[in-house]
């Protein structure tokens, strides 16, 4: 029996092969066109695990006839990437030498500087992949001088094709009956994959050589058990997961209810309910704010029932609070008015207090405005440099343009 991982066995030999990221590879794709072209760059790809980045660093050497060496960030030092230059120099690398920098993001920024001095001086072309955006983990000098591609999720319509390829060669390689698998199984595996290629081969592996002697179908109901219905590439401390709570708040402040409790699924499935509900409070009062405001009560009764709950069940006052502030109207006044002020204070302003609210001076001269009609009297409360500074202004919705009338009525 062949030991190498099914997934290792089907890597692409060619471009045409390379499973999703048309874009790239397509007839119209950019890196297709640049190999086409014989213009091979310093490139970064980025994009999550599994979608062909290795792969097509592989055949980009092979297609330009480039001697490649290949290097891991977490593992390697400096020391690796100059004994790749020092054999760039000899006859394997007479075509050109490709040096392929997995997860570069775990170079520090000394390491990365360092690379300049060798694809400045044209001795190696890298491509560099990285699983986290690389305008914010690589050092931007790094990035002007390279191209850099997405590489994408995989569609579980585009990984089935690959599913039936590999079947095909396990039943070729096993001596037993040849087994099956019906298209609903085989979508099951792809989306199970989560876009990630290789975990659903390896899916398709497993559930191959878990099947009983005399069974002969792979099926959805015999796959329940030990392939995940659905499986992302969630990680607390990358990217991604910003990237989620991200999207989650920009389609509640964009009035999305659909977006919204999808994302908030996409995040609770990650297991990170912390996350959610501390961006939940912060939706509450920067983005629904004064529009609503008992938005951020009502969010903080869900957010403390959800944490009696645990999950599963916490997803339900979850989604209740999603929901409530996508669809409840929006201002960000509150939030404005505290960005305006600060501005002020890291300008050096306001540095002196208005006498009589100060205590030392036994608040002479103050005004008490509960002593006054309507329980307000025209008084001076910011420091001199600021006087009649504006800060906070009414947004346009119904609760503050109530206040707004209230005052203009008391204020004359």
């Amino acid at each position: 029996m062949n030991r190498r991982p099914l997934a290792d066995r089907m890597r692409p030999t060619d471009i045409d092969e390379i499973v999703g990221q048309k874009h790239l590879f397509g007839k119209n794709g950019a890196i297709r066109r640049m190999i086409e072209q014989e213009h091979i760059t310093n490139m970064i790809f980025f994009g999550p695990p599994g979608t062909g980045k290795t792969t097509s660093a592989r055949l980009i050497a092979a297609r330009a006839g480039m001697d490649i060496h290949e290097l891991n960030a977490t593992s390697a030092s400096l020391a690796d990437v100059r004994d790749v230059i020092a054999r760039s120099g000899s006859v394997f690398g007479s075509a050109g030498t490709l040096l392929y920098l997995d997860e570069i993001q775990y170079f520090n920024k000394k390491q990365q500087q360092s690379l300049l001095e060798f694809l400045e001086n044209g001795q190696i072309t890298m491509i560099a992949s990285t699983t986290e955006n690389p305008y914010l983990y690589v050092y931007n000098s790094i990035i002007s001088r390279s191209a850099v591609f997405e590489f994408k999720s995989v569609s579980a319509e585009d990984i089935v094709p690959a599913l039936k390829r590999g079947l095909d060669i396990l039943n070729e390689e096993s001596k037993e009956s040849p087994k099956t698998a019906d298209d609903e199984a085989l979508m099951y595996i792809a989306s199970a994959g989560a876009g990630d290629v290789r975990r659903s081969i390896n899916y398709l592996e497993n559930a191959y050589y878990s099947l009983p002697g005399d069974v002969t179908e792979i099926t959805g109901e015999a796959l329940s058990g030990f392939v995940p219905k659905t499986v992302g590439n969630f990680d607390k401390n990358g990217t991604v997961h910003y990237d989620l709570l991200s999207a989650l708040q920009k389609s509640i402040r964009g009035s999305d209810p659909d977006a919204a409790i999808f994302y908030l699924a996409k995040i609770l499935s990650g297991g990170d309910l912390i996350g959610a509900c501390r961006r939940l409070q912060v939706i509450a009062s920067e983005d629904i704010g004064l529009a609503y405001p008992m938005a951020p009560a009502i969010v903080r009764a869900c957010v403390e029932s959800a944490f009696d709950l645990g999950m599963p069940e916490a997803s339900i006052p979850l989604s209740h609070a999603a929901i409530m502030l996508a669809t409840a109207p929006k201002s960000n006044s509150s939030h404005t008015a505290y960005a305006a002020a600060m501005r002020d204070i890291e300008a050096g302003k306001g540095q002196n207090i208005p006498y009589y609210m100060r205590p030392s001076e036994r608040y002479k001269d103050y005004k008490y405005p509960h002593d006054f009609p309507d329980h307000y009297v025209k008084q001076q409360y910011l420091p001199d440099d600021l006087a009649g500074s504006r800060y906070y202004e009414f947004a346009g919705n119904k609760t503050e343009q109530a206040a707004k009338e209230y005052w203009k009525k008391i204020k004359g």
